[in-house]
């Protein structure tokens, strides 16, 4: 769920930008955006993905049933899409548009400007607590989002299109 509809009740086009990066990464990852069975630091997928990514080790988080049959600068790509479209601001998300363009080679990948930092639940509820917001239910849990940031740059890579082609045909 976008951050500003999670805190506020403000629904956009851009709140379905920041859903389709959940569920290219979940798709990648072959995991849920949510598991509390996971350990510290795994539970929240973008917390995950972006502790990795930072780290050079984005490649970790590739679902391990794909026995690294796949093409390495087309994932690189998908993941750096899908942390832009999981910007804490919407209005540092891309359009649709520009990520199907991103994600068909026709358009550079940008560098990836900020990372967001998610609260945990118990963090969520506190401040959602206060939300005045009446389009907001606090009795549903979900991530929110600091304003802390910090800059990342990565270089944009030509991909081939298999794994693209399978996001963008939802399969």
């Amino acid at each position: 769920m976008a951050p500003e509809y999670a805190t506020r009740g403000y629904l956009t086009e851009k709140a379905d930008v920041f859903s389709y990066g959940v569920v290219a990464l979940e798709i990648v990852c072959g995991r849920r955006n949510h598991d509390k069975k996971l350990g510290p630091g795994q539970v929240f997928l973008l917390d995950w993905v972006w502790s990795l990514y930072e780290s050079n080790r984005d490649f970790e988080l590739v679902d391990p049933k794909l026995n690294k049959e796949y093409n390495r600068e087309e994932v690189k790509r998908i993941i750096k899409v899908s942390l832009l479209c999981t910007q804490a601001s919407p209005e540092l998300r891309p359009t649709m548009s520009r990520v199907v363009a991103m994600l068909s080679r026709d358009a550079e990948v940008p560098l990836v400007i900020s990372r967001s930092k998610y609260l945990t639940d118990a963090q969520f509820n506190y401040v959602t607590a206060s939300a005045s917001s009446p389009h907001f239910d606090t009795s549903t849990s979900h991530s929110a989002v600091s304003t802390d940031t910090s800059t990342i740059k990565t270089p944009a890579a030509e991909t081939p299109r298999s794994v693209v082609g399978r996001l963008q045909d939802g399969r």
